[in-house]
């Protein structure tokens, strides 16, 4: 799959290029543009648009709340990268290693600034889940700071993984849906979905970081993962096999949810997403 040559892709690299040409140069231009051009896929972004699309939306009605939702996923990276101490991200200089902490920190609040801004005209409901979800990744990454603890189990993991990243692939299902003019119950299965690919991501992401497989990122502080967590009860082999289950849990729930959807060619490209964002990052172990 190469998502570059999308449509929808495309679409929201010309609206982040348009939004940082557009910017004053205030000091903070070279630092959005560095954060925002360090070769992400935009899969949050991409999966709002195509939700919309399943739901019979135009790209121009959701152009905005897409590229909220990238700034708000930019916004927790440098957040991510300050508390982790990143180095590398995606083979570049982290926004902290690059800028500083301190000018990082001012960035990552003009990105979350921002995306208020973009989300702004969508309405009571989507503004809401949009500033619930913020606050989920916010409580998430302080859940993610206790993972090494003793006592931190299963449900917790699952609770921490939920909040600071499967809540933000939720939402872009799920007003990404709205967008296009879906009513509660549907897009709620689109939550629903994002949700589920959101979990799977992440697992698959520990596994990865587990076997020391992840390429282009580094950091002085190490996370703990789900194999970590299974591997306080359990063997090495068996955590990791536990781990591989999971996914295919919550690969199969997003699956079985798209199958409740319209079908269309940007269903089948929600299907194909998910598939990259998680069984086919698992081939290279």
């Amino acid at each position: 799959m190469i998502i570059e040559e999308w449509e929808e892709y495309r679409y929201v690299e010309s609206g982040l290029s348009t939004f940082i040409a557009q910017m004053a140069d205030s000091g903070l231009k070279d630092m959005v543009e560095h954060v925002c051009n360090t070769g992400g896929k935009r899969i949050r972004p991409v999966i709002l648009l195509l939700a919309s699309e399943v739901c019979s939306g135009s790209y121009s009605q959701s152009l905005g709340a897409a590229l909220a939702i990238e700034m708000m996923h930019s916004a927790s990276l440098i957040h991510d990268d300050l508390l982790d101490q990143g180095l590398l991200r995606r083979n570049l200089p982290s926004a902290p290693e690059k800028f500083g902490p301190s000018k990082a920190l001012l960035c990552g609040d003009y990105l979350l600034a921002k995306s208020i801004e973009f989300i702004s005209p969508y309405g009571e409901t989507v503004v809401r889940d949009f500033g619930i979800a913020g606050m989920d990744m916010a409580e998430g990454e302080v859940l993610d700071l206790r993972l090494g603890e003793a006592n931190f189990g299963e449900s917790d993991y699952f609770e921490c993984i939920y909040k600071k990243t499967a809540s933000l692939f939720a939402i872009s299902a799920s007003i990404g849906a709205y967008t296009g003019g879906a009513d509660e119950g549907l897009a709620a299965r689109f939550n629903f979905f994002g949700n589920s690919l959101g979990t799977a991501y992440q697992i698959v992401d520990d596994i990865l970081e587990f076997l020391d497989v992840v390429e282009g990122k580094e950091s002085k502080c190490i996370s703990e993962t789900l194999p970590h967590v299974y591997m306080k009860c359990m063997s090495k082999e068996e955590s990791v096999q536990k781990s591989l289950d999971a996914v295919k849990l919550h690969v199969n729930a997003a699956k079985e949810t798209l199958n409740t959807l319209k079908a269309c060619p940007a269903r089948d490209k929600l299907f194909q997403i998910t598939d990259y964002m998680t069984v086919d990052m698992l081939e290279i172990i």
